[in-house]
């Protein structure tokens, strides 16, 4: 079964409620057995636009990647990060090719 990811893309206003943001999605995102593959950390964008902080996110399926994002406690912490950043997230089926 192909894993599953969450790919973001993330512009902060306010670090401090962010990282209210990151308290409460730690326990959604353990119960549904996500990993941070990419948390943050330099890169350079040589095409497009990109936003300052960008996160990997994998989990056992994308089953799990997509029930998580919908899950009643991730949609609470969704709602702390929408007030203080913008993002783009996409929730993509791993290749197994």
């Amino acid at each position: 079964m192909p894993k599953g990811y969450w790919i973001g893309s993330v512009e902060i206003d306010d670090m401090e409620t962010y990282k209210k943001y990151i308290e409460a999605n730690a326990a959604p995102l353990a119960e549904y057995g996500a990993k941070f593959l990419i948390r943050s950390g330099r890169f350079i964008n040589p095409e497009g636009t990109a936003r300052d902080r960008n996160v990997v996110i994998e989990f056992p399926s994308y089953e799990a990647a997509v029930a998580c994002y919908e899950c009643e406690d991730y949609q609470k912490a969704k709602a702390i990060r929408e007030m203080v950043s913008v993002n783009n997230m996409v929730i993509i089926e791993g290749y197994e090719g």
